[in-house]
């Protein structure tokens, strides 16, 4: 099977985009760890693939793999590369787009600056519903990883987040602390962790360890998780710049009762076609 492909990042964070309405997809797991790999296939954080509306209240359906061939919920950056690749494949012309996603609708709006901005949605904040093992909702919780007792706060953007905050995210034990984090007993689903630290209240900067990659250079729903957490906490405003390793996002949140939005930027690399 010959397959078309293009080859976006969102600040760093880089994707395979797959058209999957014009062209027959069907992956293995292998297949897709074969994409993934940066030796011998092309190359990415995610695969993402773009495939017809399965209700009538959305436009497409948005599905996200990661390196090791398991699908995930949710992922913002992707979702700003999503909005960019079809309008430049003609499969859309609207400013503002409904995706359904695993986690649930999300809306895409094209931004006059060349920006995308996505609704992601409501945060989720019950450890039911994150899903993570805890008696009940709080601001921060206790969590033992690798011997240490860390304060962290839990949060689902879709996908689940532990945030952690740090004095500098330079000095981070990210690559120590992150395999750990990820696949803590309390996290039925595993998690992605970011280790954020708070510049000021409209600026914070931001690293994060995705589970089943690794450490990215950004993560949309990681940025989104990290203002949600410092919201709660009280130590945020409500519009924050999250700065990451690959460049900007800013991400606002005002109320509970309200969706989180993300805005940032998304660039095509190259377009190719693959044997599988």
């Amino acid at each position: 099977m010959q397959l078309a492909f293009t080859k976006m990042h969102g600040l760093g964070n880089d994707f395979v985009v797959i058209d999957a309405i014009s062209q027959q997809v069907e992956f293995t797991q292998q297949q897709l760890r074969f994409i993934a790999d940066r030796r011998f296939g092309i190359g990415c954080d995610q695969i993402l693939l773009v495939e017809s509306p399965r209700d009538a209240a959305t436009d497409f359906h948005y599905r996200i793999f990661n390196p090791d061939g398991s699908e995930v919920e949710q992922c913002g950056n992707g979702a700003r590369c999503f909005a960019h690749f079809v309008r430049d494949k003609g499969l859309s012309t609207k400013n503002e787009i409904p995706v359904g996603t695993a986690a649930g609708r999300i809306q895409l709006k094209h931004l006059p600056d060349g920006m995308v901005q996505v609704n992601m949605g409501q945060p989720q904040l019950s450890p039911a519903k994150i899903p993570f093992r805890a008696e009940r909702q709080a601001a921060t919780y206790d969590l033992e990883v690798g011997g240490e007792r860390l304060t962290i706060a839990a949060v689902s953007m879709g996908n689940p987040h532990v945030v952690i905050q740090v004095d500098s995210v330079a000095q981070a034990p990210v690559q120590r602390l992150g395999p750990l984090i990820e696949r803590h007993a309390r996290f039925p689903n595993r998690v992605n962790a970011g280790f954020m630290e708070i510049v000021n209240p409209d600026h914070i900067k931001l690293r994060v360890f995705e589970r089943g990659t690794g450490e990215t250079l950004a993560c949309g729903t990681g940025a989104c998780a990290a203002v949600v957490a410092g919201r709660i906490q009280g130590l945020l405003n409500p519009q924050v710049r999250v700065g990451l390793p690959g460049g900007d996002l800013v991400v606002e949140w005002r109320e509970e009762s309200e969706p989180v939005l993300m805005s940032g930027p998304a660039a095509t690399v190259f377009e190719g076609r693959i044997e599988l």
